[in-house]
């Protein structure tokens, strides 16, 4: 007897594959700004697509 509905349940497919294939077949891009395979210049075109999209930013307060 199954539980749940085909298609669920088992593995989890690790987050790497999930941006490829999302950008593969649907042409979305999930970049981070901490992603250490890109550059200075890439990090911070990437930072200014965003806060054109999507505004800036909160600010990071330091815990004491």
């Amino acid at each position: 007897m199954k539980w749940f509905p085909r298609g669920y349940g088992g593995e989890r497919r690790p987050p790497e594959s999930v941006k490829r294939d999302g950008w593969l077949e649907q042409g979305l891009l999930a970049v981070s700004l901490d992603d250490q395979r890109l550059t200075w210049i890439e990090r911070e075109l990437v930072k200014q697509l965003g806060e054109k999209l999507y505004g800036k930013r909160a600010e990071r307060k330091e815990a004491r």
